[in-house]
């Protein structure tokens, strides 16, 4: 049999039982293939379902606020996609309807030529090949490519590789197939080649390179950045602020900072009535980012006077601090406070 018939009858019977496969409504299928983007299916099927049961329509989402958005998205981290994923909901209304053609659906804020691929087949049957890491990983296994999957030369190669293999009237379960293969069974460790029903072609298996493919080109050095946080508290009340533009976790809130790039705590602390108490909440806590590794500590202030605050910032009663949308680590660090 070929690649392409022998992954078709494997998914036949291991293909995953998902949702949004259950539909070919365009606005569903692309909501989860946003919030899997960089996100497991375990961890992004229960934000599916809630974004689903709040806004059932494209127009539904389009009419809510980014910050109702933003706040629905916590926990799922880059939050550029939540915000991409509002703005493009609201091009899709204002256009009048979901785009059906591939250049359309590229169009949309936040959507590359995979997620049009994905929504382009699984919604409108478009013969496009999906190629993510699933995809890259099974092909150079089983043709033993070492082109690196992280170059142009090494993403036209794949994708046209993919392309070739994909038969046009079963668009759909071809890129279905390739993702759960890739997921479930050419997985990038301890992959189960022993099972494999394409084991008597693959190169990789056959050369013992298993573990050397997929190649990736070494990329950018990750950076460590230090925060200082301080949760003031006073009567009931603390100060949040909502991040600017143009750094990490943009739009969402966050308690007093200080740090390298904005000493907002230091003329708050030092025009304080007396000597601010900052109590340890938490230091050292090691976040890691895409590019970065973030260092924070965590101080409690509860000072017996109102203190004047820094702009931008404002007060909430602390029982609506689960009103406003924060960082994973903010998150965290909350959950540490007495």
């Amino acid at each position: 049999m070929t690649f392409t018939t022998t992954l078709l009858k494997w998914f036949q019977e291991h293909g995953r039982e998902l949702p949004w496969r259950q539909t070919h409504d365009p606005y569903a299928i692309w909501l989860s293939e946003i919030i899997l983007q960089q996100t497991r299916i375990e961890q992004g099927r229960p934000y599916w379902e809630r974004f689903m049961r709040r806004w059932p329509t494209v127009e539904a989402l389009a009419a809510a606020s980014e910050d109702e958005v933003l706040r629905e998205w916590q926990g799922l981290g880059y939050y550029s996609r939540a915000r991409n994923l509002h703005h493009a909901a609201q091009q899709i209304v204002e256009m009048g309807g979901f785009p059906q053609s591939l250049e359309g659906i590229k169009g949309l804020k936040g959507v590359g030529d995979y997620t049009a691929a994905a929504i382009g087949s699984f919604a409108f049957g478009l013969p496009a090949a999906v190629v993510d890491g699933n995809v890259f990983r099974v092909l150079a296994r089983h043709y033993g490519i070492s082109t690196p999957i992280n170059t142009g030369e090494g993403k036209r190669e794949f994708t046209a590789l993919a392309q070739e293999l994909l038969p046009p009237a079963q668009a759909a379960l071809f890129n279905q197939a390739m993702m759960d293969f890739g997921a479930t069974q050419c997985t990038p460790a301890s992959p189960a080649c022993g099972v494999c029903p394409l084991q008597q072609s693959c190169v990789a298996f056959r050369e013992q390179r298993v573990a050397e493919l997929p190649v990736k080109r070494r990329t950018l050095k990750v950076k460590e950045r230090h925060l200082v946080y301080i949760y003031l508290r006073w009567q009931g009340q603390t100060a949040l602020r909502r991040r600017p533009a143009g750094d990490i976790w943009q739009g969402l809130y966050e308690p007093l900072l200080a740090d390298e790039g904005s000493q907002a705590g230091e003329p708050l602390l030092a025009g304080a009535a007396e000597p601010p108490v900052l109590v340890p909440v938490r230091l050292g806590v090691k976040h890691v980012l895409t590019h970065r590794i973030i260092m924070a500590d965590f101080y409690l202030w509860e000072p017996a006077e109102r203190p004047s605050l820094p702009d931008g910032y404002f007060w909430i009663p602390e029982s609506r601090r689960g009103d406003y949308a924060v960082s994973r680590l903010v998150e965290l660090l909350f959950a540490q406070l007495p």
